[in-house]
């Protein structure tokens, strides 16, 4: 296939060396001319994933339009805030039925729109899948075993993805649920943020266990209300996603929430992980969606309060674990 990559961080370097190796014709566009110009004279990320060396056939540009003619694949990689001046860039260039596979996670905060639903609404002509999973790029791109999952609004078409992607490091499913998975990995990133802040203030496994089982909890009952389906927050893009998210060491929004237990704000926190943290951008949009769905997302809730309202981090872990006294599973009741 011929494949246009739009975005040259991390996660899209690491899909080109993937996709690449793989037999097909890839073109990266960045809009940063310095990026382009590192990659073409190093073949290498020299910043955000280093070591990760990219074959030679693999072209680079800044001109979008080269990366968008002709493309059996578009695969949109930039950060959640960008997808949408990104997909109005692309636009005039993308012909009907052209497929584009989102990767990025987040909700567009001033639409509460998934991502997929966001290039649709610019590109109507255009058939959109996703992509998403446990998949830090810093793995990716050394080829350690990682499994992901995708969807598109036909079968066909995800299993056209599904071939695209597929390797013998990189296991794809597939599922009919583009819903549950965007939301899985947006929402996510919020949770990590409170499982960082928890490490920032020196607790422990147990306090990690407790907020990734109580996570993915709010997750599910907002994907649910939402439309998913609750098997789709069990698996890779939802708990898997989330487990991570929250311990792993690649993993910018835990790195963020930890300097923010240690009392960095939010701000200071994202200058110092010099990358999109993306659970900062989502988590108004979460809250939004829970209030407006009747939702009941307390960990969502206290996040927003540390981001936006100078909230004490000790205060708020604390506030978490002296809520009212409740069941943890109210769809089971006692035997009589």
């Amino acid at each position: 296939m011929k494949i246009g990559i739009l975005g040259a961080g991390s996660w899209g370097i690491a899909l080109t060396a993937l996709l690449s190796s793989n037999g097909h014709d890839v073109t990266v566009w960045s809009i940063d001319k310095n990026e382009i110009d590192m990659l073409l004279k190093y073949r290498e990320h020299k910043t955000k994933l280093p070591g990760v060396i990219i074959d030679d056939k693999v072209l680079f540009t800044t001109d979008v339009k080269e990366a968008v003619d002709g493309a059996d694949m578009l695969v949109m990689v930039v950060p959640s805030p960008f997808i949408r001046s990104t997909a109005k860039t692309i636009a005039p260039y993308v012909v009907e039925g052209q497929l584009i596979v989102n990767v990025s996670k987040g909700i567009e905060e001033s639409t509460l729109m998934t991502l997929t639903d966001v290039i649709k609404d610019e590109i109507p002509i255009a058939n959109v899948g996703v992509l998403s999973g446990p998949s830090h790029a810093e793995e990716v791109g050394k080829r350690l075993p990682t499994t992901v999952v995708v969807s598109a609004y036909d079968e066909h078409t995800a299993l056209l993805i599904q071939d695209a992607f597929m390797t013998d490091f990189f296991r794809v499913y597939t599922s009919p649920d583009m819903i549950g998975i965007e939301l899985g990995g947006a929402l996510k990133n919020v949770i990590a943020l409170a499982a960082g802040i928890a490490d920032g203030l020196g607790c422990g496994d147990n306090t990690k266990a407790a907020l990734i089982t109580r996570g993915i909890a709010e997750i599910t009952r907002l994907g649910v209300a939402m439309g998913g389906q609750l098997e789709t927050f069990s698996g890779l893009s939802g708990i898997g996603d989330l487990i991570v998210t929250c311990a792993s060491k690649h993993s910018r929004n835990r790195k963020a929430g930890f300097l923010m237990g240690q009392g960095k704000s939010y701000k200071e926190a994202m200058d110092e992980v010099k990358m999109v943290v993306e659970g900062v951008y989502s988590a108004k949009a979460a809250l939004m969606l829970s209030r407006n769905y009747g939702v009941e997302m307390p960990i969502v809730e206290i996040i927003n309060k540390v981001l936006f309202e100078d909230y004490n981090t000790t205060d708020a872990m604390k506030d978490l674990l002296t809520r009212n006294r409740t069941s943890e599973s109210k769809s089971l009741s006692w035997n009589k």
